[in-house]
């Protein structure tokens, strides 16, 4: 055999023993890597966004609200149509028309999306009691001992309505004679609704 010739099957040579490697490895189920992929954060499956059509959908016949919901163990504000009273005088109207959107199990549209409520469906509210300061909400419960989530969800939606709570805090009290309490919607109470900060007892009116 020439040199000539020897050179010619070298490479024939060096590729066919590459095939056969692949296909050794690949009978034995020999990983060809090691190294980790990153392929990126995998997609969320809680997207708690409403598509357009569904939030057209619920446009009925009412005055548009937001309410907070929990999606993700966050608190996320979600469009509604309620029937809330146009004037801002009548605070107490206002704040039941919020309260029972808080209280309904979210729709079909909602619950895909991820989000629920905590809010106990029996939950009711009143006006101030004789030496309330001004502006107090009295709960049918203690708001203490309302879930965590759902006295979190309470506050932020009265927090942003400027018709019902103007400065901001949101002063809750109960059925009995426990003073009422100023509560605030901060950034780490809606990331994180277990805990609502209060500042402390409410002012005296």
């Amino acid at each position: 055999m020439t040199p000539t010739e020897r050179r010619g099957r070298r490479p024939a040579a060096a590729l066919a023993a590459a095939a056969l490697c692949a296909v050794l490895a690949a009978g034995c189920g020999i990983r060809t890597t090691s190294v980790p992929v990153d392929a990126g954060p995998a997609p969320s499956r809680v997207p708690c966004a409403m598509p357009a059509e569904d939030i057209t959908t619920q446009a009925q016949q009412g005055i548009p609200v937001q309410i907070y919901l929990v999606c993700a163990s966050e608190l996320v504000t979600v469009d509604r149509s309620a029937q809330v009273p146009e004037t801002a005088s009548d605070r107490l109207r206002i704040a039941r028309a919020l309260l029972d959107e808080l209280r309904l199990e979210p729709p079909a549209a909602e619950e895909r999306a991820g989000f629920s409520t905590h809010v106990p469906a029996a939950l009711r509210i009143g006006g101030p009691v004789t030496g309330d300061p001004k502006g107090t909400l009295r709960l049918s419960e203690q708001p203490e001992d309302l879930p965590s989530e759902a006295l979190a969800q309470i506050v932020c939606t009265y927090a942003e309505s400027e018709s019902l709570v103007p400065d901001g805090s949101v002063t809750l009290g109960g059925p009995g004679g426990y003073p009422p309490r100023a509560y605030l919607c901060t950034a780490e109470t809606k990331a994180s609704p277990e805990a609502v900060p209060t500042t402390d007892a409410a002012p005296l009116p």
